[in-house]
């Protein structure tokens, strides 16, 4: 048994009922010692973020803290109280409902937001379809597919992360694309090409996009923290292929619209996906410095990229 002192990240902050020490055996985790911590004060263990000597946040909630030797060297933990927290899961799952249920509902609302009752043209109708299938195929990768590193977030950002989805792909996409007057009302026969086109965009986006959160999911096990390298498919090109077939997916969906409600989502979301993609690659580049292949291109590649490796 080894004891290590405890102490308050933020001294100006005390947590009530933290306890000033706690034993450790050669077996006992992140997790443990958080839970450990939280039971005097009947606490979230989640809500507690414990720090080593040099103040770093000890991530891996599974890692051996007598391993730790920035914990070892001092015999010293700090404890901060990150607030309230909430699944991932719960998380994402609140996020991609928003957009679902406001673009189901859009042709009951329609008599109340445009002032007429005509009916939706297929344009409309496809768009609809893919905007909620794409969010219904994200749910069921939150519930089956994804495996989070980190088990909670804190609850306050879960209106920041909603907005991006319940406002740009939500709200805003909806109203204008089914407004009687948009370009989706249009269902000529030079419309049905583009709508061909882009229903093929939007499933092979779609298809790639999962065949690599599945490759991506296959990386770590089931509650663990460990990382990988990925490899396959699309991973050879780009550093976060699953970006890519994200784009490629609402680029299907913009040919239907053809609305710049759906050019302002995308613009937003590429712009956040590409600085995800930056700092994936710096990750993966200091953590595996001798076996990881450096990509050139995070997000996506060049026309050059793409022929040779289609080429071989």
């Amino acid at each position: 048994m080894t004891t290590l002192k405890v102490s308050s990240r933020i001294p100006k902050k005390p947590i009530k009922k933290l306890p000033t020490s706690i034993e450790i055996t050669d077996n006992t985790t992140v997790q443990d010692v958080k839970e450990k911590l939280a039971r005097p004060g009947g606490w979230d263990p989640e809500r507690f973020g414990i720090y080593d000597s040099s103040k770093k946040l000890l991530k891996d909630r599974k890692a051996i803290v007598s391993q730790q030797e920035s914990v070892m060297s001092g015999k010293e933990i700090a404890v901060k109280d990150l607030g309230p927290q909430l699944s991932w899961t719960t998380v994402f799952i609140i996020e991609y409902l928003g957009p679902i249920i406001i673009h189901l509902a859009t042709p009951l609302l329609r008599p109340y937001l445009y002032r007429t009752s005509a009916p939706f043209s297929s344009s409309q109708y496809l768009a609809m379809f893919m905007v909620v299938a794409h969010f219904l195929k994200r749910e069921y990768e939150t519930l089956f597919v994804h495996k989070f590193s980190l088990a909670t977030m804190p609850l306050r950002n879960i209106f920041k992360n909603s907005a991006h989805y319940w406002f740009l792909s939500g709200f805003n996409m909806a109203y204008w694309i089914y407004a009687p007057t948009s370009y989706t009302a249009d269902s000529s026969a030079t419309i049905g090409y583009l709508n061909a086109v882009g229903l093929v965009l939007f499933f092979f986006g779609e298809i790639s996009n999962l065949h690599t959160h599945i490759t991506l999911s296959n990386l770590r096990s089931r509650g663990g923290t460990e990382r990988g390298i990925p490899k396959g498919y699309g991973f050879d090109l780009v550093t976060c292929p699953n970006y890519m077939f994200e784009i490629i997916s609402w680029t299907g969906v913009l040919f239907v619209t053809r609305s710049w409600a759906t050019v302002l989502f995308m613009g937003f979301a590429w712009f956040q996906m590409h600085l995800w993609a930056i700092k994936k690659e710096k990750a993966l580049r200091k953590e595996f410095p001798d076996t990881y292949k450096k990509k050139r291109y995070v997000l996506m590649p060049s026309p050059g990229a793409v022929v040779k490796a289609l080429v071989g």
